[in-house]
């Protein structure tokens, strides 16, 4: 978990059992006289409801001057990576005083600044092989066996962009908010304002997929720069076989595109329709013209209701959705 500048190492666990029958202290945790205990107790586990419960650990602190945007844990567990604007630290997971600068894009002259680090991510197998994304849309690959400080990458992944489509908010839009190595390592996704690209780690010049996550918003960037949401970072990820991706929209809307099928759903997570066992109805948005009774005009879209974080179960196909304050999970229709 990272707190701004400072990373906590936490350990979650559950408990079903509690202890009774203590003999220095009494059922309310009081302290009991000695002279009064006369007999010895043997303490007893009675079963209790089920309580998760979560322990600071370890706190990683002094490592970052700006605010930490992404960590990840390396393939050998015994390192991880925190991520801020300008530097990627590399850390021991037994050492929480001191971490290794492994890239550092901060300019002698802050004026000099033209791009910034937005996300990183460890391979999920080779443990010295890690990916950063930038504002300006483009992703390092990069190797710790090169050099200690690895601000030369070894790959650059980058889209051109065509010239048709250039407008006032085309840089804003092109900032990548998550990059995401494939289970099996083969591919990264990225996503942006508008879209989710999948890239094949042999090929920089260009994605090997894109997909429009709500290309209706085209027309509003203007109302949407001028809330704010158009800074909004939305997070994506896979499924157990790299074979489906998901990641959130507005009005609490999530979408998935199958990689095989090419085809795409848009589903909502909202407390109206996640009523136990209920089945999650595709949802459609109307751009213009006349709006079926189905389908929601994109006017009336909310773009407070947003869902920035989603999460995927590695094996089953049960998802996380995080809603504005409310967390929704989803699993597969059983028959």
């Amino acid at each position: 978990v990272t707190q701004q500048n400072t990373v906590k190492l936490w350990k979650i666990s559950e408990r079903d059992k509690r202890p009774e029958g203590y003999n220095l202290k009494d059922e309310d945790g009081r302290i009991r006289d000695p002279t009064t205990i006369t007999a010895l107790r043997v303490p007893v586990l009675r079963p209790m409801d089920l309580m998760v419960e979560a322990t600071p650990r370890r706190v990683f602190s002094n490592g970052h001057t700006y605010h930490i945007n992404s960590i990840s844990i390396n393939s050998d567990y015994e390192t991880y990576m925190s991520t801020d604007d300008l530097r990627i630290n590399l850390w021991n997971l037994e050492i929480t005083n001191r971490s290794f600068n492994i890239v550092d894009i901060k300019p002698t002259n802050m004026e000099e600044l033209t791009e910034v680090i937005t996300a990183a991510e460890f391979h999920p197998h080779q443990c010295n092989t890690f990916v950063y994304s930038s504002s300006k849309g483009s992703i390092r690959l990069c190797d710790m066996r090169a050099a200690a400080l690895c601000d030369s990458h070894s790959k650059f992944f980058e889209e051109p962009e065509d010239p048709s489509n250039r407008s006032f908010f085309s840089e804003i839009i092109s900032s990548i908010s998550d990059v995401k190595f494939s289970h099996s390592g083969r591919y990264l996704m990225t996503r942006d304002y508008l879209t989710i690209k999948v890239w094949d780690l042999n090929m920089e010049n260009k994605p090997l997929e894109t997909y429009q996550v709500h290309d209706y918003l085209r027309s509003k960037l203007c109302s949407l720069y001028e809330n704010d949401c158009i800074f909004d970072k939305f997070e994506c990820v896979w499924n157990g076989s790299d074979s489906v991706i998901m990641t959130g929209s507005y009005n609490n809307f999530f979408r998935m595109f199958d990689r095989n099928t090419k085809r795409d759903v848009t589903l909502e997570a909202s407390r109206e329709n996640s009523k136990p066992r209920a089945v999650l109805k595709p949802r459609k948005v109307c751009v213009g013209g006349k709006r079926r009774k189905d389908e929601i005009s994109v006017d009336s879209l909310d773009f407070s209701k947003k869902i920035l974080h989603t999460a995927w179960h590695p094996n089953e196909n049960i998802i996380a959705v995080a809603a504005t304050n409310n967390l929704y999970i989803f699993q597969d229709k059983v028959n």
